[in-house]
């Protein structure tokens, strides 16, 4: 549905943009990360014919979005960064003046009115002049106007931008939702968004993609992915990170918390450890040992540590180290 290839943009002597390439899908929700100043933006409005690519070319639905743009236009909704409405119009005026202009007409615009309104839950501010309406609902009538058509591809800048956690909760909900059926782009840096809405995300870094895969396969990449914590009662925490780093399967073990009556820990796997290779390992030491556990889980992995350990400058991972 959507195919960007070796696609570059140049503001001068600067390359927002570079020899980035991906796909997606129908079915296929994408989320597409990245620091402030990444290239996400920039990415999109190529994405949506917003701005021309200095190289490269990005294929919606079959068609050129530069040398057929009408076509690919039509197969797309696009919810833009900090979304421009008609500010004097009501709600329900600036989505029936958006149906308008997407060829709707009588009934069928009428039915596709109601459908975002109320997919968007806009109701209770249906007769209210853009204007007045909180950051909130100003950016759900946005979103209502970018899935008036019922469009196959959804391409969204930052989209739950402003709104409160419930209203993100819905917003996140709907999306997943529509993704079942259409293929859905949008951008974020919210890394919860990632885990709570998209099949698949892409990191972009200083123009260029860092990081592409499942959020579950990136949450592997992870430091601590794998890793056992542990939390024993009565015991020093010497001991308990002595015993626990001269297991076989162990590559490491750290003491995250001491605090007197009990001792957390963290434990590394070897490289080549079979899933939950280690906690077997652990358990059967405990048992050996007599130790008094309060708690033991393994570790999924954390999206932000990832997130961070690809992004940050070189010169502040060195400091991190």
């Amino acid at each position: 549905m959507i195919n960007v290839q070796n696609l570059s943009k140049s503001f001068g002597p600067k390359l927002a943009v570079n020899n980035v390439s991906f796909s997606v899908e129908r079915g296929e929700v994408l989320g597409f990360l990245g620091p402030n100043g990444a290239g996400k933006s920039t990415t999109m409005r190529m994405i949506t014919g917003f701005i021309p690519p200095t190289s490269g070319r990005v294929i919606v639905g079959g068609h050129d979005i530069v040398e057929d743009p009408i076509p690919a236009k039509r197969l797309f909704g696009y919810l833009p960064e900090n979304a421009p409405a008609y500010t004097d119009m009501t709600v329900y005026g600036f989505l029936n003046f958006a149906a308008e202009l997407r060829g709707l007409q009588g009934e069928t615009r009428k039915t596709a009115v109601h459908r975002a309104v109320e997919m968007c839950f806009l109701e209770s501010v249906i007769h209210q002049s853009v204007e007045t309406l909180s950051k909130g609902y100003r950016h759900r009538t946005c979103f209502a106007q970018a899935i008036i058509h019922d469009p196959d591809i959804l391409i969204m800048d930052e989209p739950t931008d402003g709104l409160d956690p419930n209203q993100k909760h819905e917003v996140r909900t709907l999306i997943r939702r529509m993704g079942e059926k259409k293929a859905i782009i949008f951008s974020t840096h919210i890394l919860e968004e990632v885990e709570a809405a998209c099949s698949r995300a892409i990191i972009i870094d200083r123009g260029q993609i860092v990081a592409n895969g499942t959020p579950a396969e990136l949450k592997q990449r992870s430091d601590v992915a794998g890793a056992v914590s542990v939390r024993v009662a009565g015991m020093s925490a010497t001991t308990v990170q002595q015993k626990l780093a001269q297991l076989g399967t162990a590559r490491k073990s750290a003491i995250l918390r001491d605090e007197g009556a009990s001792v957390t820990a963290r434990v590394f796997p070897q490289p080549n450890c079979r899933n939950g290779e280690l906690a077997v390992s652990i358990s059967e030491l405990v048992a050996r040992e007599g130790w008094k556990i309060e708690e033991l889980h393994t570790e999924e992995g954390r999206l932000d540590e990832v997130f961070r350990s690809i992004t940050l400058p070189d010169t502040q991972k060195e400091n991190r180290k």
